[in-house]
């Protein structure tokens, strides 16, 4: 049982990756279905939530608590579309949404800017110069956007377990790297899967539920939830102890939670 994400920039060949990837192992192909299914389960239009995964800060970030609910619906529903493995999943950032999740082959396929300049042009019947626009403009978009919510460069190496360059290889033989890396120990499940699979589970639809709630949803700022065996632990910032009582009362009320601890909680500073 094995889970592949694959990260890309704008017309780089992620996509035509993920799908020869997924038709030579058989593994299911998932991208913006996840949103969809975020939308179903919460109600917010995906337009939106693309947006979440997408648009870059503002300089103030204003809207800095909704863009964290959208994002904790985006991962709840990633999280439940990934727990049977044997799944590619070419979306954005699927790497930071999968962080706690053991065994991911992490993948980032690059090219160069004329492979993708070529590329945008095609697909999207741009002049060079708009391609160019185009293509950096997304760039600067996920790096801002990884930034601001993880604290890291997208295009560090380090986040990634294969790096390819389309540039230097076919589609053919970049699709047969991964899909043998794919069957390496490294990059299968651990035998204690289904209990560390219950925790994420468990921990990302509290997370998402908090962001539902119409009281604690305006109180939440940037937490982190973390579950073990119906043990709930909150970290991050919170306005104040009232707001995170309030929170501590809804969670106690979800089904299979035992307790709720906190954790290194900072108080919002105005």
């Amino acid at each position: 049982m094995t889970i592949i994400t694959i990260s890309r920039g704008s017309f780089s060949g992620g996509q035509n990756l993920a799908e020869c990837v997924s038709q030579k192992l058989g593994y299911r192909c998932v991208s913006r279905e996840v949103l969809a299914q975020a939308t179903k389960d919460y109600g917010v239009e995906e337009e939106i939530l693309s947006k979440a995964l997408t648009e870059k800060p503002g300089i103030l970030e204003r809207m800095a608590a909704e863009r964290s609910h959208y994002i904790a619906y985006i991962r709840a529903a990633l999280i439940n579309e990934v727990k049977d493995g044997n799944i590619v999943y070419h979306g954005n950032a699927g790497h930071f949404l999968l962080r706690d999740v053991p065994q991911v082959l992490k993948v980032r396929v690059v090219a160069s800017m004329e492979y993708r300049i070529d590329a945008a042009m095609t697909r999207n019947h741009l002049g060079r110069e708009e391609a160019i626009r185009y293509i950096e403009k997304k760039d600067e978009e996920r790096a801002s956007w990884t930034r601001f919510l993880y604290h890291v460069d997208w295009r560090n190496p380090d986040l990634y377990d294969m790096i390819i360059n389309l540039d230097r290889m076919s589609l053919e033989s970049a699709c047969k790297l991964v899909c043998d890396a794919a069957s390496l120990d490294e990059f299968k499940a651990p035998t204690d899967w289904e209990e560390v699979l219950a925790n994420l589970i468990q921990g990302s639809q509290v997370r998402a539920a908090i962001a539902m709630n119409k009281e604690t949803g305006k109180s939440d700022r940037a937490v982190e939830i973390e579950a073990n065996s119906g043990v709930i632990t909150i970290k991050g910032v919170i306005d104040s102890w009232k707001d995170a009582e309030k929170i501590e009362q809804m969670i106690q009320k979800m089904p299979g939670v035992n307790d709720v601890i906190f954790s290194g909680i900072l108080l919002k500073r105005y």
